[in-house]
């Protein structure tokens, strides 16, 4: 695949991955299995049970894979950065916007219709998955179990992981391993350069003595060891130690992050690029504000490319282990389970202006129907009609969309 294909495609899923993971996992299976037989459906499945075991934005890592493995890491290069930039450029003109004007309404008006066409987008993926993945009795019952476990009980998402692939394994009758050399080697050139890489603005940072961009760097660097299950994992944690251990932004501020973030494409984990603005800006103006985006981008992402590159290859080596390849194949199986739920959590922060979270043995998602939000109920039905009725392509779906979300809410 040529330097210049590559561009294309993966510079079009970068700017069209709107709507979080459940979103942008549904856009890369049309874009790079359906649409263009770039990766085969085992491929694709097997890349994605891996980076649901990582820390990291999946969705983020999944693009590099997959660029990876059709251009080495030149290509992973490419497919991971243009998974990234479009939507870390957006985020810097919206938080320099944000810091100098507030609140921006017509941005937020113009996203809700987005976000209501990813909600159905993300139907069709779901959909789709339920017959490619779960082609097993057993597996359609994980799937199910790994959705009540965390729509229900949240328990933590790579406890889920861990029970489905420990079923798989112990549950495996086949015996037919193929034995491969490990490719160890292929992984330490990775781990050394890249380790050395995202180390190098925190020791440039203390060595000026920048100790907002050192204390910065480093909050958001053991961040992005411990995402296990993307940005909702810990997006509660990192608001509390944001506000209340660093007061680095007030609530409504991080409200303010979170919702922009979740409006523009690219990974949720986008947010810690608006923070970092936000607070240079607070400490000492606009040239700081752009260090600090730019050094909590470097330290969330270089880690992400650092564990594909290390661990891709070990991929097609792992497959050789029926064990092993039926504990992928469950975690597969759980990977449709916590889409779903994603989806869920989505669609009611979409449908709801107020959602809230029940205590107790079950804890489920409470919305305040009082908060419902006509506007995107009916800009949902209209996603609906253009998209499965009229078989609308999805790019100017999403124009039609963002206008009809603006003239309602001027009219409103």
């Amino acid at each position: 695949m040529t330097t210049a294909e590559m561009l294309r495609v993966f510079g079009r899923i970068g700017c069209l991955s709107f709507g979080g993971p459940a979103a942008q996992i549904a856009l890369m299976q049309k874009e790079l299995v359906d649409d263009r037989p770039l990766l085969s459906q085992d491929d694709f499945l097997k890349a994605l049970s891996f980076c649901m075991m990582l820390p990291g934005p999946e969705a983020m890592q999944l693009a590099t894979y997959a660029g990876w493995k059709l251009n080495g890491i030149r290509g992973g290069l490419i497919a991971g950065g243009l998974f990234v930039l479009p939507g870390a450029l957006l985020i810097a003109i919206l938080a320099f916007a944000y810091a100098s004007f507030g609140a921006l309404p017509l941005v937020q008006a113009a996203f809700l219709g987005i976000k209501a066409a990813v909600i159905i987008i993300v139907v069709q993926a779901i959909l789709k998955l339920l017959g490619r993945a779960l082609g097993q009795r057993d597996h359609r019952i994980i799937a199910v179990l790994a959705f009540f476990a965390l729509f229900l009980f949240n328990l933590p998402f790579p406890l889920v992981i861990v029970l489905a692939a420990g079923y798989g394994a112990l549950t495996c009758s086949d015996h037919s391993t193929i034995k491969t050399a490990l490719p160890w080697r292929r992984s330490i050139t990775p781990i050394a350069i890249g380790g050395v890489l995202w180390g190098l603005p925190l020791l440039a940072s203390w060595a000026a003595g920048a100790t907002f961009l050192l204390a910065l760097g480093l909050f958001f660097s053991k961040l992005a060891l411990v995402t296990f299950g993307g940005a909702y994992a810990v997006l509660a944690y990192m608001t509390q130690a944001v506000v209340t251990d660093h007061g680095w932004l007030s609530t409504a501020q991080m409200i303010d992050a979170l919702g922009l973030a979740e409006t523009t494409p690219g990974p949720l984990i986008l947010v810690t690029e608006f923070v970092g603005i936000l607070a240079g800006i607070a400490q000492a103006g606009w040239p700081l504000g752009l260090l600090a985006g730019l050094m909590t981008l470097w330290v969330t992402f270089v880690p992400c490319f650092i564990w594909i590159f290390a661990g891709a290859p070990l991929i097609d080596w792992l497959d050789g282990y029926p064990r092993i390849r039926a504990g992928l194949a469950a975690i597969t199986a759980a990977v449709v389970g916590v889409i779903a739920n994603l989806s869920v959590w989505f669609a009611a922060h979409v449908m709801f202006d107020q959602v809230a979270t029940t205590s107790g043995l079950f804890r489920t998602l409470s919305p305040d129907w009082a908060s419902f939000n006509v506007a995107a109920a009916a800009l949902t039905a209209l996603a609906a009609f253009l998209l499965l009725n009229r078989k609308l392509p999805m790019i100017p779906t999403l124009g039609v969309m963002a206008l009809a979300s603006i003239v309602i809410s001027m009219a409103l």
